[in-house]
């Protein structure tokens, strides 16, 4: 995790407070982390995608450098806030290629061979992110357990860390949420029709 804590606490504290050019003084700080946060969020990625961690790294520093500061308690809740914030670059990238595909630039797929295909990745990402916020919206921390452990990529020791519950908990809430999330699939299964 985070190393040399207090002083990244400390410029956290003045980001939030709404000073000038922080962001620019963290980054080094927590730069190693980041991109760990970011090549284990590629782990669950198809290994074509056109984004790549350091990128989504630089993406999500300028999100972050571009919007109002939130209220940021400490490295591991930047952390967190870093892992949502490369969730919603991935999801809206998804949904760009998503786009484009429904605009014409997929290739051309002889009608026999289209059974046979299956649901691109970038659907998959939307459909998944879509079923998080739902899930959200009544479980949040069983939400935000699986948003760090599969956008984010963290191990199940580092989740308990970072939302301070126990371990247990977080292998309960990752298969409760789970089983939750495979059920809304198989009940609203997403088609690909209009790709």
């Amino acid at each position: 995790m985070v190393s040399n804590d207090h002083q990244v606490t400390r410029l956290l504290h003045q980001w939030s407070a709404g000073e000038q050019g922080v962001l620019g003084k963290l980054l080094p700080l927590v730069y190693a982390d980041l991109r760990r946060v970011a090549s284990r969020t590629f782990q669950q990625e198809r290994g074509n995608h056109t984004l790549q961690p350091t990128a989504l790294v630089h993406e999500a520093y300028l999100k972050l450098e571009g919007s109002s500061p939130p209220t940021v308690k400490d490295s591991q809740h930047f952390l967190r806030l870093a892992a949502r914030v490369m969730r919603q670059i991935l999801v809206d990238h998804a949904r760009r290629v998503n786009a484009a595909r429904r605009l014409g630039q997929a290739r051309q797929v002889p009608l026999e061979k289209a059974s046979s295909i299956s649901t691109p990745p970038a659907l998959e990402l939307i459909e998944l992110d879509e079923l998080l916020t739902e899930l959200g919206q009544f479980d949040a921390r069983k939400a935000q357990v699986i948003e760090l452990r599969f956008f984010g990529g963290f191990k199940v020791t580092d989740v308990a860390k970072l939302i301070g519950v126990s371990v247990p908990t977080v292998v309960t809430d990752t298969r409760v949420a789970l089983a939750w999330l495979l059920a809304r699939h198989e009940e609203n299964p997403t088609t690909n029709d209009d790709a």
